[in-house]
C-alpha cells in the first residue's frame, strides 16, 4: 500500500468515526470500500496494512449514535477483514465480530428498521462467510432463521441480498466431491464439524423453501418467484450431494406450484426445471422432472404453454420427446392465424380450440404470435424429424403473416382457418407483428431450403417498401431482411425481371420520402446492397449502377445522418471498380469535390466522419489490390486520390470533432503501411512497420541504397501532409487523437531511425536527417514547438536544440494567423519529442490522478476541514474530485 495512503487513513477513521462530521459525497463510503476490497483480493492482510482499522470498527461498532451509512460501512468492513481466518480471529478475540454481527445490538438501538443497516448487516456476512470458522459463528450464533425471515423484507433490496446470501452459503460450503479437496492438502475428515453444520443449514433452507412455496395471495407469489429464482440458481451450480437434497424437499412443492398453473410462476418455475434438468445430465435424465416437464406442457392456458415450449427451446437440451412436443406448441399460434397446415391435422386437439381463443384477443393474440415468431428460426435448424412440416413451409407461414398484417391477403380459407377470421383481424396494420415478422424472416435467411422461397420473399417485401401505410422502423427492418435474403446469392439474377423492376422502383420512390428516417433507411440499404452483390454490372439495369444519381442527390439533403449515409453507401457501390482499377469517371470527379465541400464546410459532424471514411475505403481498396511490386501512383484513379487525401489530411485534422480527427489518422497510419511497404516491401503489423532484425539487416547491406529510398519516402510524407497531421494530433486536447498520433509517431521513429556503428549507415542517414517539415507559427505548430524547447532545456549542450531547427521563415514570410513559419527536421522532431513517456501518460485515463485512493483520502479529510471551519471564503472552497 502507498506510504502516502497509510499516513493518512488514520484521519479518515477519525472523521468517519466523528457523527458531526461530513463526507465529500454520498459515494465515498463505496469508493473506500472497492478500495479495501481491492487491496484484500491482493492477498495482503487488511489488519497488517492498516491497523488502525480494528480500532475503527470498535469504536463504531459501539457508537450507535452515528450515520446508518458509517454504520453499514463498517459492517460491510468488518466482514471484508473476517473474510481471512486470520482476520476473523483477531476479530473475534476484541469482540468486534460477536458486537457487530448480533442483531439484537442494531435492534436494541432502534437501528434494525433502517434498510441501511441491514443491508450492510447481510453483506458483511456475505464478506466474511470464506471460511469454516465463520460458518460455524453463523450456525452457532443462530442467524439462518433471522436470514431466512429477510426473504420477505419489505425492501426489495434487503429480500434480493438476503436470497443471494443464502445461495453463497449453500454454494460455498459445499462438501468436496472427494476425499481431499482440491488444491489443499486437507482431507474431508478435517472438515467434519464444518460438514455437519452445514447440513443442518441446508435442512433448515430446504424446509423453509418447501413451506413457503405457494401460490396463495400476490405477496406470496412474489414470494415464490424470489425462491424459484434462487432454486434455479442453486440448481444450476449445485454438485449431486446438494441437488440432490433440495429437489428431495421441494419435489412436491413445485408439483403442487405446476399443478396450479399460475401464469406469474410459469418462467421461473420453467427456469428451476431446466437448470435442474441440465445439471443432471442428458445421460441420466430425472425421471421426476421429467414428469415436471411434461406436466407445464399440459397446461390448459395458452399462454403459459407457449411460454413454457419457448423457455425449453432456448436452454437447447437434448431430450427430443419434450423437444418435438415444444415445437407443435410453438408453431400453434401461426398455424391457426395462417391457416398453413404446419401441424398434423390431430396435432395438438386439446390445445388448438383453447389457443384459438385466446388468439381472438388483440393484446393476447400480439403477444403469442411475437414469441411464436421470436423462436421460429432456431425451430427451422433443429434436425428433420423434430419438425412438423419441411422448414420451407415455415418460411411460406411467415410470409402470409406478413400478408395478413399488411391487408394484402386474409388467412388461408382452409377449414382450420375459417373460424380465425377475427384472429386475422387482431394482426391488420399491427407494427408490432411486422417488425418481429420481419425480423424473423431475415433470420429465416439460413434455414435449408430458404433460397427457394426467394422471389416469394421479395414479392412481400416490396410491398411492404411499396406501402403508404408503413412506418419508418418497418420499412427499415423491410430494408434489412432484403439484404439478408439477397446475400445468399451474388447478384439479382435470381429474380424475376418484374421483380427487378419493382425494386429499383421502390428505392427511387423512397429515396425521396418526406420522413429522414425513411430516406435514411434507403440509402443504407443501397449501400449494403452493393456490398453482398459482388456482380453489381449484371445488367444496365443493375441496383447500384442505377442509385448511384439518387445517392449523389442525398449528399444535399436536409438531414446529416442521410448525407453520412449517402456517403457511406457512396464508398460500398464504389468498393469494385476502385478495387478493379476501373477508369475515372466525370461523375465520381465531381462526387470528390462535393465530399470535400462537406468536409471543410459541413456543420454536422456525422457527415464529415463519413466523408474521411469514404477516403480510408477508397485507399483500402486500391491498397488491397495492388501488387506488391507496384505502387497506387500506377492505378487510373490516383492522381485525384493522392490530391483529394492531402485536403482530407489538411481538413480533417483541424476539424473540431475528435472522431473526425481519429478517423483522419486512420487514413494517415495507411499511408504509412503504404508508403514503407511499396518502397521496401515490409511487412505491415500493428506495432512497427518492419522488425528490428529485418530493418538493420536491409540498411546494413543496402544503406546507400536505401538513402534515397528512406529520403523520398519521408519527402513524399511530408508533401502529403502526413507528418502534420501526426504532430497536431500529438498536442490535441482529446487523449483518443493525441493517444493514436503518438502510436503512430512512435511506429514511424522506429523504422527511419537505428543506431550502428557503421559509417556507410552513418553516412546514408546524412541525406534522410535532412528532411524537413514546415511548423505553423500557430496552433500546434507553436505547441510542438513548446514541447522540443522544454525538451532542449534539458540538454547540457544547446546546439543540440539548434540542429532541430533547420531554417527560419523565409524572407520574414509568417503565418496568416501571425507567428512566424519554421521548418524542423523529421528525424531529430521524431527523437526529441518524448514519445515513449508521453505514451505512458496518454495510454493511463485521465482517472489515474484524480480516481485514485491518495485522492479519495484527501477529499474526506478536506471535506471535514471545511465542514469544521465553516466560515471558509469562498475562494478557498473544496473542490472534490470526480472519483
Amino acid at each position: 500500500m502507498d506510504g502516502e495512503c497509510v499516513s493518512l487513513l488514520p484521519g479518515v477513521c477519525k472523521v468517519l468515526a466523528d457523527s458531526g462530521r461530513s463526507l465529500p459525497d454520498d459515494t465515498s463510503l463505496e469508493k473506500l470500500l472497492d478500495w479495501f476490497t481491492g487491496l484484500s483480493k491482493t492477498g495482503g492482510s487488511l489488519l497488517e496494512s492498516c491497523p488502525c482499522l480494528l480500532e475503527f470498527i470498535s469504536t463504531v461498532g459501539s457508537n450507535t449514535a452515528l450515520d446508518p451509512g458509517v454504520l453499514s460501512f463498517a459492517l460491510r468492513l468488518a466482514g471484508l477483514i473476517a473474510a481471512r481466518e486470520a482476520g476473523f480471529t483477531v476479530l473475534q478475540e476484541r469482540s468486534v465480530v460477536d458486537l457487530v454481527f448480533n442483531p439484537q445490538h442494531w435492534q436494541d438501538a432502534g437501528l434494525w428498521s433502517d434498510p441501511c443497516i441491514r443491508i450492510g448487516w447481510i453483506q458483511g456476512l456475505q464478506n466474511m462467510l470464506q471460511h469454516p470458522k465463520a460458518l460455524s459463528f453463523f450456525v452457532q450464533s443462530d442467524l439462518t432463521q433471522l436470514l431466512l425471515q429477510l426473504q420477505a423484507d419489505t425492501s426489495l433490496f434487503v429480500a434480493s441480498a438476503a436470497s443471494q446470501l443464502l445461495g453463497h452459503i449453500l454454494l460455498r460450503f459445499q462438501p468436496p466431491p472427494s476425499s481431499r479437496r482440491e488444491g489443499t492438502g486437507e482431507t474431508a475428515e478435517d472438515h467434519q464439524g464444518t460438514s455437519v453444520e452445514y447440513a443442518a443449514v441446508v435442512v433448515v433452507i430446504s424446509e423453509y423453501i418447501q413451506k413457503s412455496l405457494s401460490t396463495e395471495g400476490s405477496t406470496q407469489h412474489r414470494r415464490s418467484v424470489q425462491l424459484l429464482r434462487l432454486l434455479a440458481l442453486l440448481l444450476a451450480q449445485a454438485g449431486p450431494p446438494l441437488r440432490d437434497t433440495l429437489l428431495q424437499a421441494v419435489g412436491d412443492a413445485l408439483k403442487e406450484l405446476v399443478a396450479a398453473g399460475c401464469s406469474q410462476l410459469t418462467l421461473p418455475l420453467m427456469d428451476v426445471i431446466l437448470a435442474a434438468h441440465s445439471s443432471c445430465g442428458a445421460d441420466k435424465p430425472d425421471r421426476h422432472l421429467s414428469c415436471l416437464l411434461s406436466s407445464m406442457f399440459s397446461v390448459n392456458k395458452p399462454a403459459d404453454l407457449i411460454q413454457a415450449a419457448a423457455a425449453f427451446l432456448r436452454r437447447g437440451l437434448h431430450d427430443s420427446d419434450h423437444s418435438v412436443w415444444a415445437v407443435r406448441i410453438l408453431l400453434l399460434p401461426l398455424d391457426i392465424v395462417t391457416g398453413r397446415s404446419l401441424l398434423g391435422s390431430k396435432d395438438l386437439d386439446e390445445h388448438r380450440l383453447s389457443t384459438a381463443e385466446e388468439l381472438k384477443i388483440k393484446n393476447s393474440c400480439i403477444s403469442l404470435l411475437c414469441l411464436c415468431l421470436t423462436n421460429t428460426p432456431h425451430i427451422t435448424l433443429l434436425p428433420a424429424d423434430l419438425l412438423p412440416c419441411p422448414p420451407g413451409l415455415i418460411v411460406t407461414a411467415v410470409l402470409a403473416l406478413l400478408s395478413i398484417s399488411s391487408g394484402q391477403n386474409s388467412a388461408s380459407s382452409s377449414p382450420t382457418a375459417t373460424s380465425c377470421t377475427e384472429v386475422s383481424r387482431n394482426v391488420i396494420g399491427s407494427s408490432k407483428v411486422q417488425k418481429c415478422a420481419l425480423e424473423a424472416l431475415a433470420a429465416l435467411s439460413c434455414c435449408p431450403g430458404g433460397k427457394e422461397k426467394m422471389n416469394e420473399v421479395f414479392t412481400v417485401l416490396l410491398q411492404y417498401l411499396d406501402s403508404p401505410d408503413s412506418d419508418p422502423t418497418v420499412l427499415h427492418k423491410s430494408y434489412l431482411a432484403l439484404i439478408k435474403w439477397m446475400s445468399l446469392c451474388t447478384n439479382l439474377s435470381f429474380l424475376t425481371e418484374q421483380l427487378r423492376q419493382d425494386l429499383l422502383s421502390v428505392v427511387r420512390k423512397r429515396v425521396c420520402d418526406v420522413r429522414w428516417e425513411v430516406r435514411d433507411s434507403t440509402v443504407e440499404f443501397v449501400g449494403k446492397a452493393a456490398g453482398v452483390l459482388t456482380s453489381p454490372e449484371e445488367a444496365p439495369e443493375g441496383l447500384p449502377v442505377s442509385t448511384a444519381p439518387l445517392l449523389k442527390e442525398a449528399l444535399q439533403d436536409t438531414e446529416s445522418y442521410v448525407r453520412a449515409s449517402a456517403i457511406g453507401a457512396l464508398a460500398q457501390t464504389q468498393w469494385h471498380s476502385w478495387q478493379q482499377g476501373a477508369a475515372l469517371t466525370q461523375q465520381q470527379t465531381e462526387t470528390v469535390s462535393r465530399l470535400l465541400e462537406i468536409l471543410s464546410q459541413d456543420t454536422e459532424g456525422f457527415a464529415r466522419r463519413a466523408v474521411v471514411q469514404y477516403f480510408i475505403s477508397w485507399f483500402s481498396a486500391v491498397s488491397s489490390h495492388a501488387s506488391p511490386s507496384s505502387s497506387i501512383s500506377s492505378y487510373p484513379s490516383a492522381s485525384l486520390l493522392m490530391n483529394s487525401v492531402r485536403s482530407v489530411l489538411s481538413f480533417g485534422s483541424a476539424d473540431l470533432d475528435w472522431e473526425v480527427k481519429v478517423h483522419t489518422l486512420e487514413l494517415a497510419r495507411l499511408l504509412l503501411d503504404e508508403a514503407f511497404l511499396a518502397e521496401w516491401g515490409y511487412r505491415k503489423s500493428p506495432d512497427s512497420y518492419a522488425g528490428d532484425s529485418e530493418r538493420t539487416c536491409r540498411l546494413h547491406t543496402h544503406s546507400r541504397g536505401v538513402e534515397s529510398d528512406l529520403a523520398g519516402v519521408l519527402t513524399s510524407l511530408v508533401e502529403l501532409g502526413v507528418i502534420s497531421a501526426l504532430l497536431s494530433g500529438l498536442v490535441d486536447c482529446d487523449r483518443p487523437v493525441a493517444l493514436k498520433a503518438c502510436r503512430l509517431l512512435i511506429r514511424l521513429r522506429d523504422t527511419v531511425s537505428w543506431d550502428s556503428e557503421s559509417q556507410d549507415a552513418s553516412a546514408a542517414m546524412a541525406t534522410v536527417t535532412r528532411v524537413s517539415c514546415e511548423l505553423p507559427g500557430w496552433g500546434w505548430g507553436q505547441e510542438i514547438k513548446k514541447v522540443l524547447e522544454s525538451k532542449s532545456s534539458d540538454w547540457a549542450s544547446k546546439d543540440c536544440a539548434t540542429a532541430l531547427i533547420l531554417s527560419g521563415a523565409d524572407d520574414g514570410d509568417s503565418d496568416q494567423d501571425g507567428g512566424d513559419r519554421m521548418h524542423a527536421g523529421v528525424c531529430e522532431v521524431l527523437r526529441s519529442l518524448g514519445l515513449d513517456e508521453r505514451l505512458d501518460i496518454l495510454s493511463q485515463s485521465s482517472d489515474h490522478v484524480h480516481n485514485s485512493p491518495l485522492s479519495l483520502l484527501q477529499d474526506i479529510l478536506d471535506a471535514s476541514a471545511a465542514h469544521t471551519h465553516p466560515n471558509t471564503q469562498p475562494g478557498q472552497e473544496v473542490i472534490v474530485d470526480c472519483y
